[in-house]
C-alpha cells in the first residue's frame, strides 16, 4: 500500500467510525505515559506522537503542561477529533502527513509511536521511517515504539501488519539506536478482545557512525 492509499484508508476509518469504536481506543494512555516518564520525560521537553490520530495522549501531555507537543497522522479527520477536545489546541502542532514521506522542520526529545510502525510491512517503508526517526530525534533522546507482538494479531483495520519483538525492531532501527527496555502488554479493545502488544524504548546513540 502506497502513501496515497494509506491516507485514503485512514481518512475513511476516522470519518465513518467514532474514536471510541476503533480497536486501538484507550480511555487513558497510562502505559505510554509511564514508559516516557521512566525514560526521563520532563515537562520542558518536546514530544512527537506518530500516528497519534484521535488518541488521548495529547490531552494527557497538555494537562501536565508539556512544553511542546506535536501530533502526526495521515488522517486530518482524526486530528480534528483530537483538537475538538482541547481548549488550548492552538498550543499543539498538528501535522497531517505520512511519516515515511514527512520532512521535519525541528528535532524532538521524545518520539512516541503506539501502533503506527507495524502497518509498515515493506522494507522500503520501514527504512523511510527510520530515516525520519533519526533526523527528528536529538542525540541521547528516546523513542517509545509499540507494535503488535509476535503472537499478536496479523491484521488490523483490514490491513496486514508486521509483528515485532524488541530484537526485530532493533534490527530495523540499526546501530544508531540502543534498546533501553521492552515489555509485553495486553490491550483490551472496546468490545473486550485481547490484543498482544510489545513496547520497546530506544535511545538515539550519539556519533553512531564512529562505533566499531
Amino acid at each position: 500500500m502506497n502513501a496515497t492509499d494509506r491516507q485514503a484508508h485512514w481518512e475513511n476509518v476516522y470519518t465513518t467510525k467514532a474514536a471510541t469504536e476503533v480497536s486501538w481506543y484507550e480511555a487513558a494512555p497510562e502505559l505510554s505515559l509511564a514508559l516516557m516518564r521512566e525514560a526521563g520525560l520532563t515537562p520542558e521537553m518536546s514530544v512527537i506522537d506518530i500516528g497519534g490520530g484521535a488518541s488521548r495522549l495529547v490531552d494527557a501531555l497538555e494537562a501536565v503542561g508539556q512544553a511542546h507537543v506535536s501530533v502526526l497522522d495521515l488522517s486530518a479527520a482524526a486530528l480534528e477529533t483530537a483538537k475538538s477536545r482541547l481548549a488550548d489546541a492552538e498550543r499543539v502542532h498538528w501535522i497531517v502527513s505520512d511519516v515515511t514521506a514527512w520532512t521535519p522542520d525541528r528535532q524532538y526529545d521524545f518520539w512516541h509511536d503506539r501502533a503506527a510502525f507495524h502497518f509498515l510491512t515493506s522494507e522500503a517503508d520501514q527504512q523511510a521511517y527510520v530515516r525520519v526517526l533519526s533526523r527528528v530525534l536529538k542525540d541521547g533522546s528516546k523513542a517509545v515504539i509499540g507494535t503488535f507482538a509476535l503472537d499478536g494479531p496479523e491484521k488490523c483495520s483490514g490491513l496486514p501488519v508486521a509483528r515485532h519483538d524488541a530484537e526485530s525492531l532493533q534490527a530495523v532501527l540499526g546501530r544508531q539506536f540502543k534498546l533501553v527496555r521492552t515489555q509485553q502488554h495486553e490491550h483490551i479493545t472496546p468490545w473486550g478482545a485481547v490484543q498482544k502488544f510489545q513496547f520497546s524504548t530506544f535511545e538515539k546513540v550519539a556519533n553512531a557512525d564512529l562505533l566499531p
